[in-house]
């Protein structure tokens, strides 16, 4: 099998397409004449330069989530989804914590538009290549249309208007002014449009196909469907999705292990981002979601940046739909105070006159926290908050590391079962073999998805688990969104149910008293969450719900607009241990964190942009 050839093709070529492509990297993007590059005109007299410059667009795709900022590698954490650990930065604007001159503004609008650029330079030219077949180039120029739509997608969800550049233009040229919002969805879906018309353009590719991995018509019809959600053209919406259904795709039958190296040329991912574990080629999901227990060639392990939020945890419902209530589990817990309540979530055998010192040192410890010990169970506080985990959704103990479960790591020469306890006691070479975290000064949630186990992988900070864009199973909720945003709620639910089916033990709607569906506004929310669900460290969440309008709500709290003292927010903001303590709270600025800063460098250098409202 040729394995993710088109990474290796992309990244191989990373400096034969940086020379060709005509862009400045460490410069203003539309820099267009260094003096030590390839001539325009030279670029397209042979095969091998032109399709160079063809995988430098692929590239540009690719360093968005490869490139230099790893905190950047997931949007989910700018929702209520998890949060980036306090040790390290990024995401500020999510934060609270920056204003138009937020480094993050400048990356994100420097690599999108790369991305334009290199991808319009390959659609107005590389029909001059005439080494290559006519077919061929059809096909590249397709693909290339779809990879600028997808970049102004994001540009136009971010900043809500960018000036639109179709063709190659020179430095100093590049001082359009902003287009409107419609204007820049019209241009994406006239590039999607284009794509599916090109008949060079397979609808999708074999899992044994050498191409597999490059932009197909389902690509396109998965982003106009997209955009025609945010334009509220359901009708039309519906139709692309129902499109996909038609093209071969299938969904998984596993749900863990698609998210595996060894599954990931399935029928269920419709585009993703190819990796391989090689140095500076893997995916920096393994790391960022990954904790120290896990597999790395140096030892070390991963860095568990992005901690699962437990209000979001807890959201996952029981697998015969009822509602999660940590409260019938635990009577008054909601009343307690977080650190009282961190007495349910403690290990067997603390116990002040312990024969062993950590034992003894750690009862001591939670007294100090102000954990309620009149509540522990010394010989069965790991049962009693296991039954917290047992017959949920079982997607949830597919996504997460939750506590008392276990964890195979390879942090030393042999893997072990680590286990997830708190206080931590243990060693990564010695029972009881206790999970270790970044600081283990606080207990969090953490990830398994995502995150390799054992010797699956060589090294886990440059994993080869590829990362789904698109999947079948997306492309069944949003379907099922767009027909029940038509009032065809019956019809919406059948696609709903082909995702939750999927999943061994777990209720259909309409199935039951718990997942019975009362309407339009009960599906939309249960779409909603089946979205988060099912799709939750994938990067998915935060462009929905910024459709949605229920971001700032979901990230910063309800009360955001009369209530100052940050503990009066709503549950999820903040990083959270598991029990409801925050190790700190998002600071809500204004509404208008809700949309980017147009970079302040780019307002300087071109007058004709404007700013973003309250920026």
């Amino acid at each position: 099998m040729e394995k993710k050839i088109l990474y290796k093709t992309c990244r191989s070529v990373m400096i034969a397409a940086t020379s060709v492509a005509l862009t400045a990297c460490n410069a203003d993007f539309l820099d267009t004449q260094p003096s030590d590059r390839v001539g325009t005109d030279l670029v397209w007299t042979t095969y091998n330069m032109a399709d160079a410059v063809v995988n430098g667009a692929y590239e540009r795709f690719y360093w968005e989530q490869q490139g230099e900022c790893p905190d950047w590698q997931n949007f989910d954490a700018a929702t209520d989804v998890c949060d980036l650990d306090a040790n390290w930065g990024g995401y500020d604007w999510a934060r609270g914590r920056c204003n138009a001159d937020y480094w993050g503004f400048n990356d994100w609008w420097k690599r999108l538009y790369e991305e334009i650029y290199r991808t319009s330079n390959v659609i107005c030219n590389l029909d001059r290549c005439e080494a290559m077949s006519a077919s061929e180039r059809a096909r590249d120029i397709a693909e290339c249309k779809f990879l600028r739509a997808w970049a102004y997608y994001r540009a136009n969800v971010l900043w809500r208007g960018v000036p639109i550049y179709t063709e190659p233009v020179e430095y100093g040229e590049d001082t359009k002014p902003r287009n409107t919002a419609d204007e820049v969805w019209q241009q994406i879906l006239k590039d999607c449009s284009d794509a599916i018309a090109e008949p060079n353009l397979p609808n999708k590719y074999a899992t044994s196909d050498k191409n597999y991995g490059r932009v197909t018509k389902a690509c396109a019809y998965y982003l106009r469907g997209q955009v025609y959600m945010w334009l509220k053209d359901w009708d039309k919406a519906a139709s692309d999705f129902m499109a996909i259904t038609t093209m071969g795709f299938e969904l998984f039958p596993d749900y863990k292990n698609m998210f595996k190296a060894a599954n990931e040329r399935n029928d269920e991912y419709i585009f993703q981002y190819q990796y391989t574990d090689d140095e500076g080629m893997g995916s920096l999901l393994g790391r960022t979601h990954g904790n120290r227990n896990t597999y790395t060639a140096d030892g070390f392990g991963c860095w568990n940046n992005l901690i699962p939020n437990p209000y979001f945890v807890d959201s996952y419902e029981y697998a015969d739909g009822r509602p999660f209530n940590m409260d019938e589990v635990f009577p008054g817990y909601s009343a307690m105070d977080p650190k009282a309540r961190s007495v349910y979530f403690l290990r067997d055998g603390l116990d002040p006159n312990a024969a062993s010192d950590k034992l003894k040192n750690g009862y001591q410890q939670m007294v100090n926290y102000g954990a309620d010990m009149s509540q522990y169970d010394k010989d069965g506080n790991e049962a009693r908050i296991l039954q917290v985990y047992q017959n949920r959704d079982p997607r949830m103990l597919m996504n997460f590391i939750t506590p008392y479960s276990t964890y195979k790591g390879g942090s030393t020469a042999d893997c072990w079962d680590y286990t997830l306890r708190w206080p931590y006691i243990g060693s990564d070479n010695a029972a009881p073999y206790d999970l270790r975290t970044d600081t283990n000064d606080r207990f969090y949630y953490l990830w398994r998805k995502f995150v390799p186990e054992g010797r699956e992988t060589k090294n886990g900070l440059n994993s080869d688990i590829d990362t789904p864009i698109f999947r079948y199973a997306g492309a069944l909720i949003s379907l099922a969104e767009a027909l029940n945003e038509q009032g065809k709620t019956d019809e919406a639910v059948k696609y709903i149910n082909m995702v939750r089916a999927r999943i061994p033990g777990l209720a259909l709607l309409n199935s039951n008293e718990y997942t019975k569906v009362t309407g339009q506004d009960n599906m939309r929310e249960r779409i909603r969450n089946e979205y988060g669900w099912e799709l939750c460290g994938e990067g998915q969440l935060y462009w929905k719900q910024l459709r949605w309008d229920t971001w700032l709500d979901r990230k910063l709290g309800t009360n955001r607009t009369i209530v100052s003292d940050p503990a009066q927010l709503n549950g999820a903001n903040g990083m959270t241990e598991i029990w409801g303590t925050k190790r700190y709270t998002n600071n809500y600025i204004g509404e208008h964190v809700k949309l980017f800063a147009v970079p302040q460098g780019e307002l300087e250098r071109n007058p004709n942009l404007t700013q973003n409202p309250g920026w």
